[in-house]
């Protein structure tokens, strides 16, 4: 944990991932912004004279914007490590002007939990250990976890109050959070969405493209009504925009390596929302949907997803981020890069298969080729039941063991 550290910690991340409690449990004191009374306190001492010592949480404080700027004038002026945290599901609305917080307030993300996180594996394979260039956490380590399970996994939720719940009530509960994000939650960001069928046919076409670097443009033409009618340009821009503010879209970036030895590389970024489970519901898909014919062509891509989601939360606790590489031409592709704080590349590839071929790692090695010793590790993601290293050093993780 940080705070024993950093006066100020923000907490970003969508609605419904667990900020607020996570948060409380380490504040002395709790400010619910998005409670009038609560707003009212803070407008009436903006500059937080009478708050009381200790730990301050202000919950949803993009709803008292100015609170932002008067933590980091705290900052400035000395506030003890611990201060401070700040948690919300939204930035500002727009012309708010915040202060950045560079270098006084450290920005977390929170995302919905990972698949090591709702279940806890025996005999982990560490993230963090691979990233640093450990051959040794690859040792026979074993798992029970089939297709089926994993499809589960897809459609059950990382949103904690979601994915323990019956099927039924499950699929209501993420029908309700999209519902949500129309009714309240963009309006309250400055956005009121006038034709809510085109919004859904949107974010429905954004699914569709989860995993992928399809062009904006053509989610725009998978958009169009069967009636021939498509949304405006600029009316998809702003959703994109609004969602990207509360966090719902969550797209992983195009590698910028930092000693760059690849001539070029494309930077456009894979699409991905927040949770598969919103993908696949806003699909249609259930479990079993996903390995029918009907559905097979999105188990692949949310597979990934799920992937992506464990991955990015393993990586964050060991101070690395996640990229993806491809060639403008696309005959180079490596789904995930994990950059460590010191430089180190991971590259892993993710297979919706229990076995791995010599091809299936061929853009794994040539990364490797390309970018010589800041390799530590190059790993296939599968859904295979036991972890083990090939021949050509390429370690082989089935994603039930894959952990912090």
């Amino acid at each position: 944990m940080l705070m024993p550290y950093a006066p100020a910690i923000a907490i970003d991340g969508p609605k419904g991932v667990g900020k607020t409690d996570t948060a409380s449990r380490h504040a002395d004191t709790v400010y619910y912004l998005d409670q009038v009374e609560q707003q009212n306190i803070i407008q009436a001492d903006p500059h937080l004279t009478t708050a009381p010592a200790g730990s301050l949480l202000f919950d949803e404080w993009q709803y008292v914007p100015e609170v932002w700027n008067t933590v980091r004038r705290q900052v400035d002026a000395g506030a003890p490590a611990g201060r401070f945290l700040l948690t919300g599901s939204a930035s500002p609305v727009a012309g708010v002007d915040t202060h950045s917080g560079a270098g006084r307030i450290l920005s977390l993300r929170m995302r919905p939990l990972a698949y090591y996180e709702r279940y806890r594996p025996v005999s982990p394979v560490s993230l963090s250990e691979l990233l640093l260039g450990d051959m040794d956490p690859i040792a026979g380590q074993t798992s029970q976890a089939t297709l089926a399970d994993y499809f589960e996994a897809i459609v059950e939720s990382g949103f904690p109050g979601i994915f323990q719940a019956a099927p039924q009530l499950r699929r209501r509960l993420l029908d309700a959070y999209v519902q949500r994000v129309i009714d309240k939650d963009l309006p309250e960001s400055g956005y009121a969405v006038r034709h809510p069928e085109t919004f859904r046919r949107w974010l429905t076409a954004y699914a569709a493209a989860s995993s992928t670097t399809t062009s904006y443009s053509r989610i725009l033409d998978a958009t169009t009504a069967g009636d021939g009618h498509q949304p405006a340009k600029t009316t998809t821009a702003a959703y994109r925009d609004f969602l990207t503010k509360m966090w719902l879209l969550d797209p992983v970036p195009g590698w910028v390596p930092v000693n760059n030895e690849f001539t070029k590389l494309a930077v456009s970024p894979k699409h991905q929302l927040a949770d598969p489970a919103l993908a696949a519901r806003l699909l249609g898909l259930g479990a079993r949907g996903l390995g029918t014919a009907q559905g097979a062509h999105m188990a692949g891509p949310l597979f990934e997803s799920l992937v992506t989601l464990s991955v990015r939360t393993a990586a964050q606790a060991a101070e690395g981020t996640v990229s993806h590489l491809r060639t403008p031409k696309g005959d180079r592709e490596v789904d995930l890069i994990v950059q460590g704080p010191e430089g180190q590349v991971m590259g892993i590839e993710v297979k919706l298969t229990a076995s791995v071929t010599d091809a299936d790692v061929r853009h794994l090695l040539w990364l490797r080729e390309q970018a010589g010793e800041a390799v530590t590790n190059l790993v296939v993601v599968t859904t295979g039941s036991t972890a083990y290293r090939r021949t050509d050093g390429v370690a082989v993780v089935p994603l039930a063991l894959l952990a912090e």
